[in-house]
């Protein structure tokens, strides 16, 4: 079925039955086999697509994210619901039970991913003023409770990620960036020797068709060697930093956390908490500039950095556009623009739906099958087509709409995409998937999913 022929009501009861599948009461897992638990940016995405539906249940989805919450600022990358058996690594394999920073009653991983949360709680305010009378209440009210929160987790990545304060976010596993096997750590990863690993038995080659669409299992033993690596000293911030062996500079990352520290300044400032939205915004433009320095000049493409090896990782991954979700520079920025939208990336000539993959086609890293090296996500394009619309960029932004809804047209929710075939891949009914489809549906500007595109 095309986007022609498929209604809006018709595309959004079914992301709305997605959504209503893998809603737990309080949390909404990331997928109904794969992903039986709560994933960080993943409920960031998904609270966006609940506030179309339900502000009250998007707000809870935030509220139980931040109760998992340790208590340095972190937030974790994973809130464990009691399915012990459909997921590895699970809670005792993670052996965060003995972190000090670890809040009681909570069953969490011990690392982080990418800070969206400041961006999903201003699209839940916004929907909710539209709303008006009791979601608008529920909504301010939450903001209120739940700021120092935020600023917390801000200052936690500000502080203990960046120690040299040079604006870019370091991460200590794959799995933090949310890119996990993207041909951005092929060079850090090369340089992890894994001691002894405990034997392990995989549970997410099940749920795909083909096997090779994942990380293969020497990969994954250099996974699991970071994670006991960081449980050896009980995920200590600063131990880690000296035990781990995995130390990058995440530009993509760090682009989204400049973007998100503007937003809570922005916040902030509604509370009337003006010190606060101030140190947010020295935060914002800190990483701002960081991502912005990174930028190859050969490639016009941003970079990552690899601490331990001393050098730049250049590679021609979407991560390469972090200026565009930090904001910044408009020069730069309408070089990036020209560059997504050229012939190696939403303009390649062999793609299914004008939409940037994950890794170019013409870099020889290119595999349309395979989870980060090259796939679609449809969760990033509509973090793009935010921040261009944040920058009044509505033909990017509506160019990006239109091919979305088209992909997102055969209501598999998938959780990636060949860029080549249009071929769904991965986890069906992925809620952050169907979360997309509901804001694109729901944005101003560009044409009606009921409208030929």
């Amino acid at each position: 079925m095309s986007i022609e022929t498929l209604s809006t009501a018709q595309l959004r009861a079914a992301a709305i039955e997605v959504l209503r599948v893998n809603d737990l009461g309080t949390m909404t897992t990331a997928a109904p086999n794969l992903y039986p638990h709560m994933w960080s940016w993943d409920a960031a995405f998904i609270s966006i697509g609940l506030a179309r539906v339900s502000v009250p249940r998007a707000i809870t989805e935030l509220r139980t994210l931040l109760a998992a919450q340790w208590t340095t600022g972190m937030i974790p990358h994973i809130v464990f619901t009691d399915d012990d058996t459909g997921y590895f690594p699970g809670f005792d394999r993670w052996g965060t039970a003995n972190a000090a920073a670890l809040p009681p009653g909570t069953r969490s991983s011990g690392i982080c991913q990418p800070p969206v949360h400041a961006i999903a709680l201003r699209h839940i305010l916004d929907r909710a003023r539209e709303n008006g009378g009791s979601d608008q209440q529920a909504a301010e009210s939450f903001l209120a409770e739940s700021f120092d929160g935020w600023l917390a987790w801000h200052r936690w990545l500000a502080t203990v990620r960046d120690p040299d304060g040079v604006g870019l976010v370091e991460i200590h596993h794959g799995w933090e960036s949310g890119f996990d096997n993207s041909p951005r750590w092929d060079g850090p990863y090369s340089r992890v020797v894994p001691g002894e690993v405990e034997p392990f038995t995989r549970r997410d080659t099940l749920h795909v068709a083909d096997a090779s669409e994942r990380p293969d299992d020497a990969e994954y033993t250099k996974y699991l060697w970071l994670v006991q690596q960081m449980a050896s000293v009980r995920f200590d911030d600063d131990a880690v930093r000296d035990t781990i062996d995995f130390r990058v500079r995440d530009v993509f990352f760090s682009g989204i956390m400049a973007a998100s520290s503007e937003v809570l300044a922005g916040l902030g400032d509604e509370l009337g908490r003006t010190g606060d939205a101030a140190e947010l915004r020295e935060l914002a433009a800190r990483f701002r500039a960081g991502v912005a320095s990174t930028v190859d000049p050969a490639t016009g493409l941003a970079r990552d950095y690899d601490v331990l090896a001393s050098e730049w990782i250049s590679t021609d991954t979407v991560s390469g556009f972090a200026p565009l979700v930090a904001g910044g520079d408009p020069g730069l920025l309408e070089r990036q623009r020209d560059l997504l939208q050229g012939p190696h990336w939403m303009g390649h000539p062999d793609l299914r739906f004008p939409l940037p993959p994950s890794t170019s086609p013409a870099s020889p890293a290119f595999r349309p099958r395979t989870y980060w090296r090259g796939p679609v996500w449809p969760f990033l394009n509509l973090l793009l087509g935010w921040a261009s619309a944040r920058d009044g960029q509505e033909h990017l932004h509506g160019s990006l709409r239109s091919a979305s809804l088209d992909q997102l047209s055969d209501l598999k929710f998938a959780e990636y995409y060949d860029p080549l075939s249009g071929t769904p891949l991965g986890s069906f009914a992925q809620a952050w998937t169907a979360a997309a489809a509901l804001e694109w549906i729901g944005a101003p500007g560009g044409a009606s999913p009921d409208t030929p595109s």
